[in-house]
Order: structure tokens, then C-alpha cells, then sequence
């Protein structure tokens, strides 16, 4: 029996846009070409490269920071195999448990690489080149993206590569070269450096992180500077290429860096090449976004898409929220993504993490704010923990006090913006968050206090 509902990508947004559809009565199929679910969030993205940076931070804890706790370790080290083969079996133990959710809700899986062969119709092309075509009425298009590849930079999958080679290094390099200074470059450059490796990130702009508010920004490159991470702003590569056992990498205006290895961390595109597109009469625009309406409707009957592979942001929590909404969506109910309240996170120490407008954003726009501040020195809980790095900065409306965008540098960050965002997916003004009792001693306090300072009114600052 044919299925109701066809999506063609297993990441994020895919896996649970099928799981959704199971939930609301229809024959689901999920159509993926690794053998393992989850997207390159899962696979070589967000969850291996989290499972490093905890990895690495533990041994930089041990090696300097457990000593004020009254706890001594001699003779520290590292196993980097035993390392890598912890991120796999969390890969691993998160991607049989996609599989199994699939096997919970009646999801069928397929196996082979999935492109539009005509109005609903979706070819699968296996691994041995065999092709099964399936039909259904509604298809979902979650492909997801691939990273950007610069001109002149020759990736050879070994010394220059991108960050699914960074992921597995079996050596630590002596020198590696990390081309941008947004999130990937920085989390990975920073897993490295902790690893002993010499890191230099080279980034076009004037600044890092570009995106997160320029204030919160200036004040993590200052840190991972002391971290011992080089960083070079206003630098435009040239090129960069394996040279005999190691790699050059030209810039322009300077001399060429020799390195062991070289990691692009240049942006994502969506992979929406080679997807038979024209087939149902599709075309992307020029960044290869597929256009969809506020209903994730395409140009072309029967066919939607979520994710990266249409415009936003392109994080996995954003596909997921996409996946949902899409079926929702085509199932006749109430849906919507608020895009403006998709919370961010840098998953580098301190942790950095923002949702909604940036100071820099509500300037341009001419929209009057206050602003309320709080840093972690004055955290109770910070000071327990001996992580008192960083703020918490809080941006509300002159007029209306509603919260317009908060933005963190410091610890347990990620988890605190969660708050952020639930906060102002409710309208919420600084006084309502202010008015919230919270636990003591806890981190959140932070966000009440920065909130409190919004009207001058911080009690411990």
C-alpha cells in the first residue's frame, strides 16, 4: 500500500516531520541514503562535535581548574582513540533510538538516495545502483546542507578538509588552520587547542561570530584569545592545499601559513543539487533555497520543505519546529515557526547562546530599547561552581518593556536560553521575568537580575 506521505531526508527536520505524520493517522515514509538517521546534525554535526567538546573540556578541568576545588591529579593525559570511540557510541546509541522511534510510530524506512521523478512520484536509488520508484500525494523535501567550499580551498578528505574530517583526526595536529570564525571553527578550533594542538582561525570579517550581538562577540574573542586560540580578523584566503605531508594555506596581503592540517569552516549551502527539481517544474533561488509559502507549501502540488534546504536558520532545532509545523500544515491544523525566536548556541567555554534582535538589530531598525545587565561574578551558584565568565544581557522596548532579545556569554548558556525563548514566545517583559521567583543558588538567577537591571532595579549588582 502506497503511503500517504513521503520525506525524502532522515535528519532533524525529516525523522520528525515522518513521526508527526504517523501521529496524525497517515501511512509515513522516510527516505535516507546513510545508513544511519539523524542528518548530519547526528552524524558528523552537532552531536560528535558536542560529545569532543565535553571530552576536551574535561581534560582542560583536570589539568586546571580542579586544583582550586582541592582536588589533585598527577600525571594527566588523554586517550584520543578512547575519546573518538566514545563520540561514535553516542552517535550510534542516539541513532538506533531514532530507529526505533521510526519502528514505534509504523514509519517505513527506505534505504538509497531519494530526487522527485515527476508529481508525486520519488526515485530511490540504492547503493548498488537500484532503482525503486514510490508514489504518494504529499512529499516532503528535508535534504538538509553541505558545507560551503571556498574557491581555491582543494579539500583532499585527509589534511584539508571540512568538519566531518575534523570530527575523526586519529593524530592531534601540530598545527591546524580553521578557516572561520563562526560556530563550527570555534567549537572544533577550540576542541583541538585543548587537545595540544597550535589552532589559528582566519576570518574574513572584522569580527567573529558574526550574527551573535557584536557586544557579547568582542567579549568571547577576547577570551578565547587568552584560551590561547589565534585569531586573525580581516583575513581573505586565497587558497589553501595539502603540500607533501602537511599544508599551505595563501592569504592575501601575508605570508603563507605551513600547517599540519586545514578545517573550511566557511558556512552551509543547502544540498538541494541533484534532487529532480524540475521534474515538478521547482527551481531554488539563488542561494539554492527552495521558495515556500507560510505553510512550507512549494511552487508545485503535492510538494513541501523544511529545514536548511529552504530560507532561515539553519540549525537542526529549526528543522525540527519546520518538520512539525509542514505537517501540521498539510493536515489541515493550526501551524506556525515564530524565526525570530530561534535560540542560537556556541558550544565553546564560556557557552554562548542568544534569541531574538541583537543591539545592533534594534539600532539599524530605529527601535528604542533599555538594556539590563548581569554578570556571573555576581552569580552565587557561578561562584560554587568556580565559572563566573561572562553575562547575561537582557533588551526590552523603551515603551512597552517587552523583552526583544537576550543574549548570554558564560556557563550553562545553551540551557538558560531556553528560558529566553519561552519567556518571549509569550510576550513576556522584563518585569514579568523579573517577578519569577527562582531557585537560589541557581544560574537562572542571572537572567531575573539582568532582568531586574532593565529598570535600574538589579538587587546584587
Amino acid at each position: 500500500m502506497n503511503p500517504d506521505v513521503i520525506v525524502i531526508g532522515g535528519g532533524p527536520g525529516g525523522y520528525v516531520a515522518a513521526i508527526r505524520a504517523a501521529q496524525l493517522g497517515m501511512r509515513a515514509a522516510v527516505v535516507e541514503r546513510e545508513p544511519q538517521l539523524g542528518g548530519t546534525c547526528l552524524r558528523v554535526g552537532c552531536i560528535p562535535s558536542k560529545a569532543l567538546l565535553e571530552s576536551s573540556h574535561k581534560l582542560e578541568m583536570a589539568r586546571h581548574e580542579l586544583a582550586t576545588h582541592g582536588v589533585n591529579v598527577m600525571g594527566v593525559s588523554f586517550d584520543l582513540a578512547a575519546m573518538m570511540k566514545r563520540k561514535a557510541d553516542v552517535v550510534s546509541t542516539l541513532a538506533k533510538g531514532i530507529e526505533a522511534l521510526l519502528g514505534k510510530n509504523k514509519v517505513t524506512r527506505h534505504r538509497g538516495t531519494g530526487r522527485l521523478a515527476g508529481p508525486g512520484r520519488v526515485e530511490v536509488t540504492a547503493d548498488d545502483g537500484t532503482k525503486t520508484v514510490l508514489e504518494a500525494p504529499r512529499i516532503v523535501l528535508a535534504v538538509g546542507s553541505r558545507p560551503v567550499a571556498l574557491p581555491g580551498v582543494e579539500f583532499d578528505g585527509r589534511l584539508v578538509g571540512t568538519s566531518t574530517e575534523a570530527l575523526a583526526f586519529d593524530t592531534v595536529p601540530g598545527h591546524l588552520v580553521v578557516i572561520g570564525g563562526g560556530y563550527i571553527g570555534l567549537e572544533l578550533g577550540s576542541v583541538w587547542r585543548r587537545l595540544g594542538a597550535q589552532v589559528t582561525v582566519l576570518e574574513y570579517a572584522d569580527r567573529i561570530l558574526t550574527g551573535i550581538d557584536a557586544d557579547i562577540a568582542s567579549e568571547a574573542l577576547g577570551l578565547f584569545r587568552k584560551q590561547g586560540l589565534e585569531i586573525r580578523l580581516g583575513v581573505k584566503v586565497k587558497s589553501a592545499r595539502a603540500a607533501g605531508a602537511g599544508c599551505v594555506v595563501e592569504c592575501e596581503g601575508l605570508e603563507p601559513i605551513r600547517c599540519d592540517r586545514v578545517l573550511a569552516a566557511t558556512g552551509r549551502r543547502p544540498a538541494t543539487d541533484d534532487l529532480g527539481l524540475d521534474t515538478v517544474g521547482l527551481a531554488t533561488d539563488q542561494r539554492g533555497w527552495i521558495p515556500v509559502d507560510g505553510h512550507f507549501r512549494t511552487a508545485a502540488a503535492g510538494v513541501w520543505a523544511i529545514g536548511d534546504c529552504i530560507p532561515g536558520p539553519m540549525l537542526a532545532h529549526k528543522a525540527e519546529e519546520d518538520g512539525v509545523a509542514c505537517i501540521d500544515a498539510l493536515a489541515g491544523r493550526w501551524s506556525h515557526v515564530d524565526y525570530d525566536l530561534v535560540p542560537a548556541v556556541v558550544f565553546t567555554h564560556p557557552e554562548i547562546a542568544a534569541v531574538g534582535k541583537t543591539e545592533e538589530q534594534l539600532v539599524a531598525a530605529g527601535v528604542s530599547y533599555k538594556k539590563g545587565v548581569f554578570p556571573f561574578r555576581a552569580n552565587g551558584r557561578a561562584r560554587t561552581i568556580n565559572d563566573t565568565t561572562g553575562k547575561v544581557k537582557v533588551l526590552a522596548d523603551a515603551a512597552t518593556d517587552r523583552v526583544l532579545g537576550i543574549h548570554v556569554i558564560g556557563p550553562a548558556a545553551g540551557d538558560l536560553i531556553g528560558e529566553a525563548a519561552a519567556a518571549m514566545s509569550f510576550g513576556a517583559t522584563s518585569e514579568d521575568i523579573a517577578r519569577v521567583c527562582h531557585a537560589h543558588p541557581t544560574l537562572p538567577e542571572a537572567l531575573k537580575e539582568a532582568a531586574l537591571a532593565v529598570s535600574g532595579q538589579a538587587i546584587h549588582a
